[in-house]
C-alpha cells in the first residue's frame, strides 16, 4: 500500500484522540507484571516479524492461507458470515432485534476457501473466525509463532492462546476481563482503544444477546451520531489509535474497549488472554448480574449504604476488613485459596438456589 493510501485511511472520521505509544527496535517483551504496571496500551513495533506466518503473509494472502491450511487439525470452527451491506461489521439487526450476520459450524480449510474465493470482490461478504484455541485447532501452529512468555506463577491459569481470522471486517466496541497481547501477522489491524471509565460515554448495548459474547458500544467510531450519542465526544476525546502492521504487537490491560478493524482482504493475528490472578477465582461479570437482581433498584439511600460495605469489604485493601479479628475468627474474610473459594462458592449457590 502506497504511503498516500496509508494517509487516507490515518484517523478516522470524528476520533480526536491520540496514537497509542510505539516502542521500536525491542527483540523481547518486557516482565508481565512491568506492563501491567504500566495500565496503558503500548505497540510493540515489528516484534512478531520473524514468525513463519507473518513471512508468509508478506508473500501474499494466499501463500498465509495454504500456510495456515497445513496445521488444520480438522475439527469444526464457529464461521461467521455477512452480506457485503453490513459492510463488515459484525453488529445487530435493525433496532437491535437479532444479529446481522449467521454462524454455523464449517471446517476451517473451507472458511480459508471461502476468503480466497474473494480477495479480489469488490464487495465481498464479511467471513471471520474468531477466538479459536490454537493449539486444539492448528495444532504445531503455536511451535512457530508464538511470544516466549514466562510459565505463570503456581496456581495462576496459563494465557489463553487464540488466533483470529477473516477478511475486512470489524469487532464493534467491547471490553474484555483479561488482559491482551494482540499479534497482528497478516494484513493490517487498527484498534480504537477506549480506557475502562468511558462506560458511561460509550453507550452500552444489551447485555444479551451480543455479537461476540460480550457487550458492545452502540456507536461506531468510524462514523459517529453525536445527536444521538453526543457523550461519546468526551469518549473520542480520550480514544487512543493502534495501527499496526504485520509482526506489531498490541499490550492493553484488562477491562480497556477496543473496536477493531481488520483492514485487508485476508487478515491473521494470534492473541494471548491472561489474568494476574488465582485460578480458583469466579469472573466478575458474575457479581455484576446479581448486582443487577439485588441492587440497582433499591432506594437510593441502600444503594449509597451498600456502596460504602462494598468499599470496606471489596474495594478496599484487601486485608483490612479483617485485621482486627483472631486468625481463627477471620473466616470468610481471610485469604483466599482453592479450599476456601470452594467453599465460599457453595454457600453463595445455596443462597442463590433458595
Amino acid at each position: 500500500m502506497s504511503a498516500a493510501a496509508r494517509q487516507n485511511d490515518s484517523l478516522a472520521p470524528g476520533m480526536i484522540g491520540r496514537r497509542t505509544e510505539v516502542v521500536e527496535g525491542t527483540q523481547r517483551l518486557p516482565p508481565l507484571a512491568d506492563l501491567l504496571a504500566r495500565d496503558r496500551p503500548v505497540i510493540f513495533r515489528g516484534l512478531a516479524v520473524d514468525w513463519a506466518l507473518a513471512r508468509a503473509g508478506l508473500e501474499g494472502a494466499a501463500a498465509a492461507i495454504a500456510y495456515l491450511k497445513r496445521f488444520d487439525a480438522g475439527r469444526p470452527v464457529v464461521g461467521y458470515t455477512a452480506g457485503p451491506e453490513v459492510g463488515g461489521r459484525f453488529f445487530y439487526g435493525p433496532e437491535l432485534q437479532g444479529l446481522n450476520f449467521a454462524a454455523e459450524r464449517v471446517s476451517l480449510s473451507a472458511c480459508l476457501d471461502m476468503i480466497a474465493a474473494h480477495l479480489e470482490t469488490l464487495a465481498p461478504p464479511s467471513f471471520y473466525v474468531g477466538s479459536t484455541d490454537l493449539d486444539l485447532y492448528l495444532p504445531g501452529l503455536g511451535a512457530e509463532n508464538g511470544l516466549d512468555l514466562p510459565a505463570p506463577p503456581e496456581g495462576q491459569a496459563p494465557p489463553t492462546v487464540s488466533i483470529w481470522l477473516g477478511n475486512r471486517t470489524t469487532a464493534a466496541t467491547h471490553f474484555d476481563m483479561s488482559n491482551n497481547l494482540a499479534c497482528c501477522l497478516v494484513g493490517r489491524r487498527r484498534f480504537t482503544l477506549f480506557p475502562p471509565d468511558q462506560i458511561g460515554n460509550l453507550y452500552p448495548g444489551p447485555l444479551e444477546p451480543t455479537p461476540g459474547g460480550q457487550v458492545v458500544s452502540l456507536v461506531n467510531p468510524s462514523t459517529p451520531d453525536l445527536e444521538r450519542f453526543p457523550l461519546y465526544a468526551g469518549a473520542a476525546a480520550v480514544a487512543e489509535i493502534a495501527d499496526l502492521e504485520p509482526g506489531d504487537v498490541l499490550f492493553y490491560p484488562a477491562l480497556w474497549w477496543h473496536n477493531v478493524e481488520a483492514l485487508e482482504p485476508f487478515n491473521a493475528m494470534i492473541n494471548y488472554w491472561w489474568n494476574d490472578t488465582p485460578a480458583f477465582m469466579d469472573t466478575p461479570m458474575t457479581t455484576l448480574l446479581h448486582g443487577l437482581l439485588s441492587l440497582r433498584d433499591r432506594p437510593e439511600a441502600e444503594k449509597q449504604a451498600w456502596r460504602g460495605l462494598f468499599d470496606y469489604y471489596v474495594f478496599g485493601p484487601a486485608d483490612r476488613p479483617a485485621a482486627h479479628l483472631p486468625e481463627a475468627a477471620r473466616g470468610d474474610l481471610a485469604p483466599l485459596d482453592e479450599r476456601s473459594a470452594r467453599r465460599l462458592r457453595a454457600r453463595v449457590l445455596q443462597k442463590l438456589n433458595r
